[in-house]
């Protein structure tokens, strides 16, 4: 399968460049008669476009999206469904110093080793901005989804170091940082002034959350729902671990304490498997977590080599975020939601 394209059955391909003409995606094997309006994709980018909230790039985009096909009077198709996000405030420029060396932390050595040239403009294909593909698509899986009783919600439950105490994920959405926990809103807005002050950068943890899903979906072996979503996950840029349920945590822990306990009609006594056993659904709430790392590009010289493998320095300039969180909140939650909706379609498939 190509490497810009995800899923079976609901399947995704994205294009474009951080500084190219525009971004989008085609959606292929989605059902017919989804109610489906661009309005539907514009509030789901609303939530990962830039330039909002403290951490944000001062990149301004309205990332305004338009469909191209797959949809009429309001109702997919059944065809494929294009998309496309116009570029509208790129300034390549402040990338220019940037053509000839290596950004510390960042895909450039990766992707000229791979492809055999590299876009310096804000990482080409490699940057955030691809995600706009993602986001799109994510709201219509999440209309197939929704149609099915499936609720997929995300939030931010650690930051800068500073994890919440509690997690809320109905008001998450709602709240800077889109945080789980109101409280400790404070706490991280503190943190982003002492970061921005020591010109530096912040990671975090992203949980996302799935309920409404059926007992069922996933295969026992090489399609396992779990190493789908951990997949598409460590797919997004700068995640560099996942979890499902408690994760780690259950390497530190007994079989005793591990285990949930069934209890008549289908329910369980606590969630330590993440609504997920054996690769499968398990029809509780599925819980998955992301650690995310610090953007790369800090404001500080840097030791790096150039193009003829010479030691540089280098002072990362243009416009970059503070954190990928919160803005890659979305982008995590679409994620979960087109693993469960090619998921979902296949189960239907098996079962008809």
């Amino acid at each position: 399968m190509p490497g810009n394209t995800i899923g079976r059955l609901f399947r995704v391909t994205t294009f474009g460049e951080s500084h190219g003409e525009a971004l989008g995606g085609i959606i292929d094997g989605c059902p017919s008669g989804l109610s489906l309006t661009e309005e539907d994709m514009q509030k789901a980018l609303d939530k990962r476009r830039p330039g909002q909230g403290p951490t944000a790039t001062a990149r301004r985009e309205s990332d305004t999206v338009h469909i191209l096909s797959g949809v009429f009077e309001g109702r997919t198709t059944g065809t494929p469904i294009a998309f496309l996000v116009y570029n509208e405030n790129q300034r390549s420029s402040d990338y220019e110093a940037l053509r000839e060396v290596f950004r510390p932390g960042h895909a450039d050595w990766g992707f000229l080793k791979k492809f055999g040239l590299r876009d310096h403009r804000g990482g080409g294909r490699s940057s955030a901005r691809e995600t706009i593909g993602r986001v799109a698509a994510g709201a219509v899986a999440d209309r197939l989804l929704e149609e099915a009783g499936i609720r997929v919600q995300a939030a931010t439950v650690e930051f800068g170091g500073i994890p919440v105490r509690t997690v809320d994920m109905q008001g998450a959405w709602e709240r800077l940082f889109f945080s789980a926990d109101p409280d400790v809103i404070p706490l991280w807005e503190e943190r982003v002034l002492r970061a921005r002050k020591e010109k530096d950068t912040l990671g975090g943890i992203v949980q996302v959350e799935a309920t409404g899903v059926p007992a069922g979906l996933g295969e026992p072996v090489f399609y396992k729902l779990d190493a789908a979503l951990a997949g598409a996950l460590m797919g997004v840029g700068a995640v560099k671990g996942v979890e499902i349920g408690d994760g780690f945590a259950a390497a530190r822990a007994c079989g005793s304490q591990n285990n949930d306990p069934l209890l008549p009609g289908g329910q369980f006594a606590s969630n330590h498997a993440g609504g997920i056993l054996g690769g499968i659904s398990s029809g509780q709430t599925i819980v998955a977590r992301a650690a995310v790392k610090p953007i790369p590009s800090i404001p500080r010289e840097q030791q790096t080599v150039d193009m003829h493998d010479r030691p540089a320095t280098i002072l990362v300039g243009g416009r970059h975020d503070l954190s990928a969180i919160p803005r890659c909140v979305p982008v995590h939650r679409a994620m979960v939601s087109l693993v469960l909706a090619d998921m979902l379609l296949l189960q239907r498939r098996l079962l008809s």
